[in-house]
């Protein structure tokens, strides 16, 4: 059903929800002196223990020197001073602070043999079943993207993949730059991560993160190079951040167990694929999530859900965020859209699940196409709510409109007319005090502002909602 351009009806419906806000984890991590007996903890550099820093020769087995007498100690910090340390993968213990200082970088290195067999610990930086560990220091960690380069595409470079060795299957074979595995009680700050082969900051089944004044720069044209991936890990907190990549900028996802309590606020985000994102890989559930004043510019999609695993997402709420969206070339995925949410079976044989209890508060947006919002017969979308919305559509690149974006798996990219809104298969969805303005430019292929089939779409609400020209 097509909505006439200038709507404005209201039914009454009414969607509980309760707003959810979560404390900041309580992480204390070692300091230059204690701060419970005053005494001065260990602090090492690892040019005491014959680091280089001059980019050239390998200074890995010192840095690890330094980091596991730090821990052994008792934990303290292990300083990075001036100079470009190259490395192999290097493992952070516990009680240990990576102290980059400003001038300083951590140089992961582009060849696999510097890296261990297994193809889960390819990262320059890891934590595995550590507890208090952080990395901090105003210097860089900085993953060389370039040398995974085989061909540089400025709509999307292609990258060098290490799977002939069998260690790794498909074309995503590159090592990750900072990892945390099993661990607890983690902060980074004050650090930039730049120029990930992969994805940049990757946190597995940990507890406990603060992240906060941190700078993730990735090369624009490069895939798969996420900023932040929060994978079956808990009561994570980030703030204060910007984040600048090619790929994902934060992406929760589940493989091995649920993602529950997360908080990101203040912060900057720039994506060629999604700003903030849900999955794609959704094994099990997500809850308890808030992101509030965020700034997402210049992305090919602002906020995207991709339930594809079975799993179910509820009790998500995104408030005061601005979000400009815009069209790239379409092998990155994505349509413009500045709110995504899907839900359909990666596979045939993939579980089916549910999005739930999502609120938008306080949204403004330009950009060059509209919304998505498409559930499953057994993947409805549920309690959704739309309060204090601006939308403005306008066109100014030269890609081709008139698709919506189903990937990954489900119907791929599928031929459709533009909408301010597409619906599909939802049950209940309130929207107040939304307004959608169109540039009187741009008018052509803008059908209506609101497409849904009725069949497919039950229980919604309008209440002073808007459509005009601006």
């Amino acid at each position: 059903m097509a909505i006439p351009l200038l709507l404005l009806l209201s039914v009454l419906l009414c969607l509980p929800h309760e707003s959810t806000s979560f404390a900041v984890p309580n992480i204390r991590l070692p300091l230059p002196r204690s701060e419970t007996t005053g005494e001065a903890q260990t602090v090492v550099s690892v040019t005491d223990y014959g680091a280089s820093g001059d980019g050239i020769n390998y200074d890995t087995e010192p840095i690890q020197a330094a980091i596991d007498d730090c821990s052994s100690s008792g934990g303290g910090r292990v300083r990075f001073p001036e100079g470009s340390y190259l490395t192999g993968t290097i493992f952070l213990k516990s009680g240990v602070v990576l102290d980059v200082e400003e001038g300083a970088t951590i140089l992961g290195a582009a060849e696999e043999d510097r890296y261990p067999s297994d193809r889960l610990r390819w990262y320059a930086v890891v934590a595995e079943n550590a507890t208090d560990v952080g990395i901090t220091g105003r210097g860089q960690i900085n993953g060389q993207s370039s040398a995974f380069v085989e061909e540089f595409d400025p709509r999307k470079n292609i990258m060098r993949s290490w799977n002939q060795t069998g260690k790794c299957l498909g074309d995503e074979c590159r090592p990750w730059l900072v990892g945390f595995i099993d661990s607890k009680n983690i902060r980074i700050w004050d650090i930039s991560l730049r120029d990930c082969a992969y994805w940049c900051l990757h946190l597995v089944r940990s507890e406990k993160t603060v992240i906060h004044d941190v700078w993730i720069k990735g090369d624009f044209d490069t895939p798969n190079n996420d900023g932040i991936d929060i994978e079956d890990s808990n009561n994570t907190y980030i703030t204060r951040c910007h984040i600048d990549t090619g790929d994902d900028g934060i992406c929760p996802k589940s493989a091995s167990g649920p993602v529950v309590n997360l908080t990101a606020t203040n912060s900057i985000i720039r994506s060629k694929s999604s700003a903030i994102k849900f999955g794609s890989g959704t094994v099990y559930n997500f809850e308890n999530f808030r992101f509030d004043n965020i700034t997402i510019f210049d992305s090919h999609r602002g906020i995207g859900f991709q339930l594809r695993d079975g799993g179910n997402i509820s009790n998500v709420v995104f408030s005061n965020i601005k979000i400009s969206t815009r069209y790239y070339h379409p092998s990155w995925w994505g349509r413009a859209e500045p709110i995504y949410m899907t839900s359909c079976r990666r596979e045939e044989n993939s579980g089916a699940g549910s999005i739930s209890d999502v609120q938008f508060i306080n949204i403004t947006s330009s950009s060059e196409n509209g919304l998505f919002l498409s559930g499953t017969e057994d993947g409805l979308l549920q309690n959704i709510k739309l309060t204090n919305a601006n939308f403005t559509f306008k066109r100014w690149t030269n890609f081709q409109d008139g698709w919506v974006d189903y990937r990954p798996g489900c119907r791929g990219l599928v031929r459709h007319r533009t909408a301010g809104m597409i619906l599909e298969h939802i049950s209940g969805m309130e929207m107040e005090n939304v307004r959608m303005r169109w540039s009187p430019l741009d008018l052509k292929g803008w059908n209506n502002p609101i497409d849904f089939t009725p069949s497919t779409v039950n229980k919604i609400t309008f209440k002073n909602f808007q459509s005009d020209i601006y």
